[in-house]
């Protein structure tokens, strides 16, 4: 059974993309996903990255639930998690993965046939 962390009041997360390096490693597996960073304010950081860290030493996952801004109800897999003090209490940073089944990859090229044709292209010479 899968543990969650829920925000239950105040407004949707925002994401942040994340470029760290150490970050983009935790993008491996099977699906295509981006990873995310949202800080959240919290009473009791320490026992939320406490139970991250037992989820994950069980080998199981944990997700953040939280509604969308059209109200839906919806979680994604929390991948890292860390709290900071800061003047106005604790401040629970969790790193996301976030999957859309609508990430495309699209291969080709641009094709600028007002600008060169196929006439004006030759191959280069290699011995065979």
């Amino acid at each position: 059974m899968e543990d969650k962390i829920t925000i239950i009041e105040g407004p949707p997360p925002t994401f942040e993309a994340i470029t760290d390096g150490w970050a983009l490693g935790l993008n491996e597996g099977p699906t295509l996903a981006d990873i995310a960073i949202t800080r959240l304010r919290t009473f009791s950081g320490p026992s939320l990255v406490e139970r991250c860290y037992r989820a994950w030493k069980n080998h199981q996952g944990i997700n953040l639930e939280y509604r969308t801004e059209e109200g839906q109800q919806t979680q994604s897999p929390i991948v890292a998690a860390r709290y900071v003090e800061v003047d106005d209490g604790q401040l629970l940073l969790l790193w996301i993965r976030l999957v859309d089944d609508q990430i495309e990859l699209e291969l080709g090229y641009d094709d600028d046939s007002d600008e060169e044709s196929d006439d004006d292209f030759s191959p280069p010479d290699f011995p065979i």
